[in-house]
């Protein structure tokens, strides 16, 4: 057995009944078991066995009180999972499926997502099972005060910066930052996702799906593809969705249905994203309202998304979203590329039959960096005192993704699987990590 599948087998072992860890590290150690084995120093130094153990896992209670006067409580989490090239980085996700697994499987693609955005940070995720959806603005402060009056002893500019996730929008990240500020008397760059009033970065909200968009147009260029003329699918409807959608659209692609968790639109003649940003982000309501917008769209809440033919398929949801038979309905139906806007959105075997058929296939930990990569650029500005403009903030983006897709590129080639950007990213992602904990010793 190699020190790979050794380290696999034990960590399975370790984690029992944590099947989204599992599914995670499975797909990494697997694609570096090459360049592992060619390099000795890793198995020596236990390169492996540290990676996939999180330096710390914070649990906590957090109570608050709801609008009737009962006392409800969540559970609080934060997985500061590694700091080899960084401070802790990740977000904090507020969602009624939010356990131990999942944020462990998030922490984990994290410390390889921000690796590859050749920025210095490391991996972290967070969250709890409050489910923001339906709460009166008191209800979400509460419950923010008081979970961010037992985080705030663990975090820092320059320790860990958290920052927005499913569920946590401008609104949470404004009541967090507010409570960290109070409890420590301190005005610090502490969370990303700010307002634009209190050290925001302007294309932050945008970062996630204008990034997503940005890579898969290098990768549909490396086969003399682009956006242009294509019909386009986006799952979920959140901010990566609707950018990724925008951005499509601005480069030529028509955007065709998008989804939530109760339903999806089908409009042919194009989805009216101002519709989409009214109904969800100032409405703060269901997609269901899309057909008051444009009476001649389909709205559906039986059969899935991915039925719609399309060229260009970007996953924006959420975990495991696109099975088997889904990949094989697009692949029938004729796409020619899938990207990953969400963490791991497709289902292993989904992604090996899209590779196995030809499709381009752009893995959630290199296609959907800009979102971190631009909260690290918020990190930045803050620790500068400065504000750039989106314009500055959206070409630094680009860069980024361009360069993300160029080392995914290259390393998937110098290890013998040209085009296989899931392979290629785990590698280019893992090999910088790896050095930088070989070089600072067993810590």
């Amino acid at each position: 057995m190699s020190y790979t599948q050794e380290a696999l087998k034990a960590l399975i072992e370790k984690n029992p009944n944590q099947p989204e860890f599992h599914q995670a590290a499975t797909e990494v150690l697997e694609s570096l078991e090459p360049v592992v084995e060619q390099n000795p120093q890793y198995e020596k130094n236990g390169i492996l066995e540290r990676l996939t153990e999180p330096d710390r896992i914070i649990m906590f209670r957090v109570p608050w009180v709801d609008d009737q006067g009962k006392v409800r409580v969540n559970k609080g989490y934060r997985i500061q999972f590694n700091n080899a090239i960084g401070p802790y980085k990740g977000g904090i996700r507020l969602h009624p499926s939010v356990n131990l697994s999942i944020l462990k499987f998030l922490g984990f693609e994290q410390i390889f997502k921000n690796s590859l955005t050749g920025l210095p940070i490391g991996g972290a995720k967070g969250g709890s099972d409050f489910d923001p959806k339906g709460k009166s603005d008191r209800e979400v402060m509460a419950f923010c005060q008081s979970f961010i009056s037992e985080l705030y002893k663990y975090i820092g500019a320059d320790i860990d910066v958290p920052a927005g996730d499913i569920g946590t929008g401008a609104r949470e990240i404004g009541y967090m930052f507010g409570q960290f500020k109070r409890l420590t008397n301190s005005y610090e760059g502490v969370l990303t996702g700010k307002g634009l009033t209190y050290g925001g970065s302007l294309a932050r909200k945008e970062a996630t799906g204008f990034g997503l968009v940005y890579f898969a147009q290098e990768m549909l260029a490396s086969r003399g593809e682009s956006f242009s003329g294509k019909t386009v699918v986006v799952s979920g409807s959140g901010n990566v969705a609707t950018y990724a959608a925008q951005k499509a659209t601005e480069l030529g692609g028509k955007v065709v249905a998008m989804c939530d968790s109760t339903g999806w639109i089908y409009d042919p003649e194009g989805v009216d994203l101002a519709a989409i940003k009214q109904i969800k982000e100032v409405e703060r309501k269901r997609l269901s309202e899309y057909k008051n917008y444009r009476p001649a769209s389909e709205y559906h809440t039986d059969g899935v998304i991915w039925d719609v033919p399309c060229d260009i398929a970007l996953p924006c949801a959420t975990q495991n979203e696109l099975h088997l038979d889904h990949a094989k309905t697009l692949i029938k139906n004729g796409v020619i590329a899938v990207a990953e806007g969400a963490n791991m959105p497709t289902t292993p075997d989904a992604t090996i039959e899209l590779q196995n058929n030809g499709i381009l296939f752009a893995p959630g930990k290199a296609s959907n960096a800009g979102g971190v990569a631009t909260s690290a650029l918020e990190m930045s500005q803050n620790s500068q005192r400065l504000s750039w403009t989106f314009e500055e903030v959206d070409a630094k983006l680009k860069q980024i993704m361009v360069g993300i897709y160029r080392n995914a590129d290259a390393a998937a080639e110098k290890y013998g699987h040209k085009g296989n950007y899931v392979v290629g990213a785990n590698i280019a992602g893992f090999l910088k990590v790896a050095d930088a904990m070989v070089a600072q010793g067993v810590v």
